[in-house]
């Protein structure tokens, strides 16, 4: 064999050698999913995780987003999750409770007073437990859970300063059982549907309420259907990114670990975002035309506390309050 042809196989095996493992490399995708819709900062948030989680894991995985409920209602992706999928949700806590009965006290009302409390909470090793517990009990994996979306309110067509205000309005609901006794606890008749439905519902008059943080009274153009929005402040909704168990087992550890940081960041810039705009969406919403009143909450607390007695959540309360208050 002459001098070039020895050279040109060593060349090429060489080039083999280099390309075969990248070649054999196992990828992954992941699809993630919000209700709510491109412009919210839960989208922006996951368009932050899709290009750190690609980047850093060199194209190991993909990560395809997918805002105002694209793939499924939040309760289809749930589902889809359970059942093993490459899907993950931007949920909160009540979704999760029937799987692990700890999560619900997430979105209980007044559980804490800030996004910043329940951060604390979220990141602490007691709720670490509670993650390992809705892996192995639910097959659902938390990649984190600290998504803000803002403090909710009641959006309404007329004027309410009291639960009694609400008696006989129809509000929606998501369909948890957390969620439901919550809406009573306000005052309201619960009517549970999915978030993208609640538009049209308000329109045909179908509900007379909703109750919802500021991000998406502007990016669901509520101020279109409604004229009241009363801060009572009932819940800090702060969600999480949440996946399959069985597809996050797959993962080399390198990349669980990649995920769940990446998670984590995200949810801190998806954060900022909405802390960063409140005053925002609240200064727009007015200019349609929408009364934005503060009231005093007492009542509303009053009214609500029965929660944490039916669902068996006041130690449990206490636990969050004594990491808060580190």
């Amino acid at each position: 064999m002459s001098t070039i042809k020895k050279l040109s196989v060593t060349l090429s095996s060489l080039a083999l050698a280099v390309i075969a493992p990248v070649a054999l490399a196992q990828t992954y995708t992941l699809n993630v999913s919000t209700s709510q819709v491109a412009d919210d900062p839960m989208y922006k948030g996951l368009l932050e995780f899709k290009k750190n989680v690609e980047a850093r894991s060199g194209g190991r995985i993909a990560v395809k987003t997918f805002p105002a409920s694209q793939l499924g209602s939040d309760e289809d992706i749930v589902e889809q999750i359970k059942a093993g999928a490459g899907v993950a949700l931007v949920t909160d806590g009540a979704r999760l409770e029937p799987y692990t009965k700890e999560f619900g006290i997430l979105t209980a009302p007044y559980v804490v007073k800030s996004a910043a409390d329940m951060r604390k909470f979220t990141t602490s090793a007691i709720f670490e437990t509670w993650v390992k517990k809705l892996h192995d009990t639910g097959g659902f994996q938390v990649f984190s859970f600290n998504w803000y979306q803002g403090e909710r309110h009641l959006v309404t067509n007329k004027p309410i300063t009291k639960p009694a205000d609400l008696a006989g309005i129809r509000m929606r609901t998501p369909g948890a059982p957390l969620w439901l006794e919550t809406v009573r606890g306000l005052g309201a008749t619960p009517t549970p549907m999915p978030w993208a439905e609640a538009y049209s519902a308000l329109q045909l008059k179908a509900i007379d309420a909703v109750e919802v943080q500021l991000p998406s009274i502007w990016g669901s153009r509520l101020y279109e259907v409604t004229k009241y929005v009363t801060k009572t402040r009932h819940i800090q909704l702060v969600t999480g990114l949440v996946g399959s168990a069985a597809w996050f087992d797959k993962l080399p550890k390198d990349l669980q670990t990649i995920v769940r940081e990446e998670s984590l960041k995200a949810g801190d810039y998806a954060t900022k975002i909405t802390n960063d705009n409140l005053a925002t969406y609240e200064k727009d919403i007015k200019a349609k035309g929408m009364v934005v009143t503060e009231i005093d909450p007492a009542a509303f607390m009053a009214s609500t506390k029965g929660v944490y007695d039916k669902f068996g959540y006041v130690e449990l309360r206490k636990q969050i309050d004594d990491i808060v208050a580190k």
